[in-house]
């Protein structure tokens, strides 16, 4: 399996090519006919960078686990509170998918997490990461009384996934067309609402 630190610049380019055609024309429009086209390239040009789709959707993946788990470990500080840290790593999380869409594109794609063995397993440390961040949050939160002890971490974790999924799925849905990062923070704050100590 390709990794991030082998990807080179010409690889960032059709990674980058791939997310435009993914908002374009969805998971069935992207190949590496449709890449190549785009680039002005044959198609066995796109083939000395990448062997097939899956492995451009593979690169892709990693990318976004790679920048999510930097991106999101900088988020959380020990000297704020357990809200601050919740909000901040939504925020982020929000912030960058509103500049890069694409990602939404790929990761809420019908039949994706079908296309190879290699592929599910990204999907599943993408959420894996973004699962133990959360739980070091929300145990952060039940240790300062912020949050309720009353729901285990591991029962409030789909419900927070969830809710994060749910309101992504709408933006993609409505193609992009509101700005996700104020119904985001919306979805955010009341969920804290529900989680906090009353």
């Amino acid at each position: 399996m390709i990794t991030t630190n082998e990807i080179s610049n010409r690889q960032l380019e059709i990674i980058e090519i791939s997310g435009k055609i993914l908002i374009e024309k969805g998971i069935k429009g992207l190949t590496t006919k449709t890449v190549a086209a785009k680039m002005n390239f044959s198609e066995s040009a796109i083939y000395r960078h990448f062997k097939s789709k899956e492995e451009i959707l593979i690169a892709l993946l990693l990318l976004l686990k790679q920048n999510m788990r930097i991106r999101l470990a900088a988020e959380i500080k020990s000297e704020k509170t357990a809200s601050d840290n919740f909000k901040a790593v939504f925020a982020s999380q929000f912030n960058y998918f509103k500049r890069n869409p694409h990602f939404v594109v790929a990761v809420l794609s019908d039949g994706l997490i079908d296309e190879s063995t290699e592929i599910k397993a990204v999907i599943l440390q993408l959420m894996q990461n973004k699962m133990q961040i959360l739980s070091q949050i929300l145990e952060q939160g039940k240790q300062s009384n912020e949050f309720t002890k009353e729901i285990s971490t591991e029962d409030l974790l789909p419900i927070i996934l969830g809710s994060f999924r749910f309101q992504m799925l709408k933006w993609k849905l409505s193609n992009f067309q509101y700005d996700i990062s104020i119904e985001g923070n919306k979805t955010i704050d009341n969920l804290l609402i529900l989680i906090q100590n009353k």
